[in-house]
């Protein structure tokens, strides 16, 4: 999610960018011809500026492994502390989720017992364990 507001950030700059060149290109054919040069020469170093920054920061990526998701954002400037605090959520969800099945394990085989207690203590003919709904109604009379 955060490559796609990059991207559409840096869609938006060009797109303003553009509009500003063009609102700066329409008064430049009353200019004088030293000026106009001069105005070409600074465009010229600004898009060079640009393209300059742009290879940069694709430098920065093929030495780490080719790969900015592989690096644990090495260039972003993270210390130790700072990822281990990003890891310790995860740890916590998982400790969580065998917590809960855990108590689900727990309660499920409270239930079956419970199923056997009511079983094994009533006074019942032999066809009734036979019956399919025997189990369900036995679950609503507890």
């Amino acid at each position: 999610m955060t490559n796609a507001l990059l991207n559409r950030t840096a869609v938006l700059q060009d797109r303003q960018g553009l509009k500003l060149a063009s609102y700066l290109s329409l008064g430049t054919d009353e200019l004088p011809h030293d000026i106009s040069e001069r105005l070409r020469v600074a465009r010229a170093q600004a898009l060079s500026q640009r393209k300059v920054n742009k290879l940069r920061s694709a430098h920065a990526v093929i030495p780490n492994g080719g790969s900015a998701a592989l690096t644990w954002g090495h260039d972003e400037g993270l210390s130790l502390w700072s990822r281990i605090g990003s890891i310790v959520p995860l740890i916590a969800l998982v400790v969580g989720l065998l917590f809960i099945n855990s108590m689900q394990n727990d309660n499920r085989a409270r239930e079956l017992a419970e199923v056997d207690v009511a079983l094994l203590t009533d006074v019942l003919p032999p066809a009734a364990f036979a019956d399919p709904g025997f189990i369900q109604f036995l679950k609503a009379e507890l």
